[in-house]
């Protein structure tokens, strides 16, 4: 009886070095984007008052990062991580990034703003809800969650008088505190199983 405890618990630790392993890369990317999500945000309260060809291109940058971390996300999963969702959450910011290039004023990138937060927010929800068994996701469920709120609460206040590019610096802090969150969860995580 106890060797067959043996294998049980041999066979949960080596579960979970591997699970450990497969998220280092994760957690790397999970720490950047927060990185990114601050220094990008106070770009955009510093200079994003009105529309300019330099704050549209801060504009467009945004969801072309988030392009290329769903591009590094999908190399490192192997087979440890669900990929499918990754290719929809690249054709979303790639569509973002064309409609905010587009957008007119104030209130049109708020929309397009708030479209794209409106869907990435159901695919990062859906990416956190498969990837829950790696641990660390509750960050991911929950920004997830709150992405789709804040999309709505900018499509419905971009016509209003005072609509301001500066709620999207918010928004990309708060997604940022999440990402960070969710990195220091799986370093835990991955810390226990040393």
């Amino acid at each position: 009886m106890s060797s067959s405890f043996g294998a049980v618990d041999t066979g949960r630790t080596s579960t979970a070095i591997a699970t450990a392993g497969s998220t280092k890369a994760l957690r790397t990317l999970y720490y950047v984007r927060f990185g990114f999500a601050v220094a990008w945000a106070l770009l955009v309260l510093a200079i994003a008052k009105t529309i300019s060809p330099g704050v549209t291109a801060l504009l467009v940058i945004y969801p072309l990062f988030d392009v290329a971390a769903a591009v590094i996300d999908f190399r490192s999963a192997g087979t440890t991580r669900p990929k499918a969702p990754l290719y929809v959450n690249m054709v979303l910011s790639l569509l973002a990034a064309v409609g905010l290039a587009v957008a007119s004023g104030i209130p049109g990138a708020l929309r397009v703003w708030g479209a794209w937060a409106i869907t990435a927010g159901v695919v990062q929800l859906i990416v956190a809800l498969l990837r829950r068994r790696l641990g660390g996701q509750w960050p991911m469920i929950l920004s997830g969650g709150i992405s789709v709120l804040a999309g709505g609460n900018f499509i419905a206040t971009a016509g209003r008088p005072h609509a301001a590019l500066t709620t999207v610096a918010g928004y990309a802090i708060l997604g940022g505190i999440f990402f960070l969150a969710s990195a220091i969860r799986l370093h835990r995580l991955a810390a226990k199983v040393k």
